[in-house]
């Protein structure tokens, strides 16, 4: 193992490597995917003979994760108790869902000497990750998410540790949001006053979801909370989503909650800072879509009220998503990496345009979920 093989200015993983007892001969370290939040690197390495075998190794942000071990309890009370479920069921669990490699000591993962903690896992092969979709590979993606619900209905949601406090807590949003627009810290309140009403007009709703839980109404699961598309392994064999991943942010939740992120990811065809509003619109026909496969892969699992509440999630998970961007835009633009300005406000504005849709378009939405109910 020669630093030829690292990335410049990412000597550090030398360190970490070291930790690990790797099967070959390392040959490459190279930065890997589109992710933005924590450092991932492809490993190659090459047996004398046979094909190359791949590894993710990834270092975990401690700035969006502060309490990185509580996250890992997660991670592998997770993935065992998937791998034990795939077993069961006659499947291949090193290839349907994570796993880890274990260091020379026999630990899950490594903490480096500056305190970032680093895991190893198996790169799965024959597999793809899109970034955007065809109808096909919606409808693909609602499957998995819609089996990761059923395999996972067992588990003891309450156990998990929060990995991001009050992610989907839509109340606290709102709370934010009034902070924000209160402080005003760069006086642009006054030129934003028909986004600030939508907001407003809307706080009842984001009591919604909440409210039902607080009821006994929804029950609380173990929920993903960042179903795009580009979470899911898609088999280039059979073209189904085989294996989820990127488990940082799965903790205690509402089904509706990663239903409903995915609509507001997938079922539209503008960007995500579309300022020709007119090109931005809510597809029921991909709702559609999303809806057959997410429930085809719950088999069931969902409770009525559950079912009930699907459409609300889409409405819920989109306008929370337009009040952290109009937020941040009051804020200063400290979250969100912006590009120009109005980047936020634009963001913003293309959540409202879609939960403005929604709205219009509940009845049919409700009677989507009735059809494959």
């Amino acid at each position: 193992m020669t630093s030829p093989f690292v990335p410049e200015n990412d000597k550090n993983i030398l360190e970490v490597l070291a930790a690990y007892e790797l099967p070959a001969s390392l040959v490459g370290a190279v930065r890997y995917g589109q992710g933005h939040i924590n450092d991932t690197f492809c490993l190659l390495c090459q047996p004398q003979e046979g094909d190359c075998i791949r590894y993710i190794l990834q270092g975990l942000s401690s700035a969006a994760f502060p309490e990185p071990e509580k996250l890992m309890e997660n991670f592998i009370g997770i993935t065992s108790y998937l791998r034990d479920k795939v077993t069961a069921a006659g499947g291949d669990p090193m290839r349907e869902t994570l796993s880890l490699v274990k260091t020379k000591d026999g630990k899950d993962y490594y903490t480096d000497t500056s305190g970032k903690l680093w895991r190893l896992t198996p790169f799965i092969e024959n597999t793809d990750c899109f970034q955007s979709a065809t109808p096909e590979l919606f409808e693909a993606s609602a499957r998995a998410f819609g089996n990761f619900q059923y395999m996972l209905q067992g588990y003891p949601a309450e156990t998990l540790h929060e990995t991001i406090a009050n992610f989907h807590n839509t109340e606290d949003r709102y709370a934010k949001f009034e902070a924000a627009l209160k402080a005003d810290k760069l006086g642009r309140a006054k030129d934003i006053a028909d986004e600030i009403k939508f907001v407003t007009d809307r706080k009842a709703d984001c009591s919604v979801a909440l409210e039902a839980l607080r009821q006994g109404k929804l029950p609380l699961r173990v929920t993903h909370n960042d179903t795009k598309l580009n979470n899911i392994l898609i088999d280039r064999d059979t073209h189904e989503g085989i294996c989820v991943i990127d488990l940082d942010t799965t903790m205690p939740g509402l089904s509706m909650n990663d239903f409903g992120d995915s609509i507001r990811f997938g079922a539209n065809h503008s960007k995500e800072d579309e300022k020709d509003l007119s090109k931005v619109n809510f597809d029921i026909e991909l709702y559609e879509v999303y809806v057959r496969g997410f429930l085809e892969g719950a088999k069931g699992s969902l409770t009525e009220a559950e079912l009930e509440y699907l459409p609300w999630g889409a409405r819920l998970m989109t306008l929370e998503c337009g009040i952290r961007f109009l937020t941040d835009y009051l804020d200063g633009d400290h979250y969100f990496r912006i590009h120009y300005p109005e980047q936020n406000l634009d963001r913003c504005r293309t959540q409202f345009k879609l939960v403005r849709d929604m709205e219009e378009q509940f009845e049919a939405m409700n009677a989507v979920v009735k059809k494959y109910a």
